[in-house]
């Protein structure tokens, strides 16, 4: 299971490396780079509750190996994607549709390997899981600027042969696909997938549409109207996608919202840390991905002792520590961005990714264990709901702010050259679009004063786009703080290991 679920790992990260090329060869835009990013992560959080249930209706087994299927051939057709004006919408919708593979695919793995193992010995059990599949992630940067230097569309075909042998180890487990009774609930899987959609259509058009714009927050109001109505009909289902009634459970919340402002940080950080390294760094895509690794160190280390504090204390003392640790590293890190080094930010980086370490496995395995009266293939499809939608709200709110801020800077440095505002104004965008959108700080080559200011402007744009990303990352040293104070409420004590907790849909034989 955890090398099938690998795959979904590590194309939350593989596609930033791959940015400028892809941009460069299709003419994507700012945006569009943005949305091949973000729909991965949209699809995975608008059907991961689907996914699950799904898991609980047809047999984990089953949906492991179409989650699998469905993974593998829109990989193959992304690395496909055409020239030409429908390069951009033909790789975001086979980005989403990847996302539905790993949307599937998640939720019954981790079904399967939660059955292994009893209560008091799944913290670490799943300290090892998370731990390793998250690691996996890492490994999404340096693969990605390996096969880059081939062609960026290898980052998707790579997909292929880790799908075979995940096909392979699924058959030579031989879980069971034990089912559970009920119907498949339809009108909650659209409503939950329409009101995350719409909202995050919102916050990522948001620089283009403007935040006084009324396309803005009719997305932004919308999709959140919609997702309370979700909440409202799932209390009336009589199979619902999702049973709220887990939220009753005070820890259970705590821990949903500890991972949801964590997650604000996790997995945005990958884009942004890619693209600062190769635009303020000037780093190649291989350097970029090194750099990423500091940050994996420490995530490494911690999410293995996170998962021991969880069996001996309970999760409230690692959710604590790992909010405050990735609270103080990301603070850190962000006063480091300009002094533009990548030695001197290392320790940083291995700060904030111990912070995350300590959370990700505890909250993720509490959640789980507090699943009474509920299959863990749905509660699994809650958290892992909450995960991704946070983290495609951090890649849009975040994108927005770095865009607004990197070009308020560009503007007053070409302004400082000489420029008229004006102008100054239309080439700080077009600067914006290209290197917030891929990473791309080639000088511009044309001919006139506005391409040789910004040629000779290029070391100070750069410095711009640092100072720009020291905000990206004082807001997620902000979301880890608004986590601790989750963390606080959180009410603490083990799950009971002799609780009666109905048999997972998932038994493993």
């Amino acid at each position: 299971m955890m090398f099938a679920v690998a795959m979904t790992f590590i194309d939350q990260t593989i596609v930033s490396i791959a940015a400028p090329d892809i941009v460069r060869e299709l003419g994507l835009s700012s945006s569009g780079m943005q949305w091949v990013v973000n729909a991965y992560l949209l699809a995975l959080a608008a059907f991961f509750a689907l996914g699950g249930r799904l898991a609980d209706l047809f047999g984990p087994r089953r949906v492991v190996v179409i989650g699998t299927l469905v993974f593998v051939v829109s990989s193959v057709l992304c690395g496909c994607v055409p020239g030409g004006g429908a390069a951009q919408a033909w790789l975001i919708v086979f980005r989403a549709t990847q996302g539905l593979g790993a949307a599937l695919l998640f939720p019954a793995a981790l079904a399967v390997v939660v059955a292994v193992f009893p209560v008091e010995r799944r913290g670490r059990a799943l300290a090892l899981f998370f731990g390793v599949t998250g690691a996996l992630t890492a490994i999404g940067p340096l693969l990605g600027g390996w096969l880059t230097n081939w062609t960026w569309r290898a980052v998707f075909w790579v997909n292929v042969p880790v799908a075979i042998v995940a096909l392979v180890l699924t058959a030579l487990a031989h879980t069971s696909d034990r089912r559970r009774s009920g119907t498949l609930d339809v009108p909650g899987a659209a409503l939950i997938a329409a009101g995350m959609g719409l909202s995050v259509l919102g916050f990522q058009q948001a620089f283009s549409w403007g935040w006084d714009s009324w396309a803005t927050w009719v997305c932004i109001g919308g999709g959140l109207a919609i997702l309370a109505g979700f909440v409202r009909f799932e209390r009336k289902a009589e199979h619902p996608l999702i049973d709220l009634r887990v939220f009753r459970d005070r820890a259970f919340t705590m821990d949903a919202a500890v991972l949801f402002f964590s997650m604000l940080a996790f997995v945005p950080l990958f884009f942004f840390t890619s693209v600062y390294a190769q635009v303020s760094l000037s780093a190649s895509p291989n350097q970029a991905a090194l750099f990423l690794l500091y940050f994996f160190v420490g995530f490494a280390i911690a999410s293995q002792w996170g998962g021991r504090i969880l069996d001996k204390k309970g999760a409230r003392p690692a959710l604590k520590l790992g909010t405050a640790v990735g609270c103080v590293g990301f603070a850190l890190w962000a006063s480091k961005l300009t002094d533009l080094s990548m030695h001197d930010q290392w320790p940083y980086a291995a700060l904030a990714g111990a912070g995350i370490g300590f959370v990700l496995a505890p909250a993720s395995t509490d959640a789980v264990n507090r699943a009474i009266g509920a299959s863990y293939g749905e509660v699994t499809g809650i958290t892992q709901t909450v995960r991704n939608y946070a983290a495609s709200v951090g890649l849009a709110i975040y994108g927005t702010i770095l865009t607004h801020v990197t070009t308020d800077k560009v503007v007053g440095t070409l302004t400082g050259e000489g420029m008229s505002a004006s102008d100054a104004d239309t080439v700080a965008r077009d600067v914006t679009e290209s290197i917030t959108g891929s990473g791309d700080s080639r000088p511009p080559t044309g001919t006139g004063p506005a391409a040789e200011a910004t040629r000779e402007s290029m070391s100070a744009i750069r410095m711009d786009f640092a100072e720009a990303n020291q905000w990206v990352f004082y807001g997620m040293a902000i979301a880890l703080g608004i986590g601790y104070l989750c963390a606080l409420r959180h009410p603490g004590g083990k799950v009971d290991a002799n609780a009666k907790v109905e048999e997972p849909a998932g038994q493993a034989r």
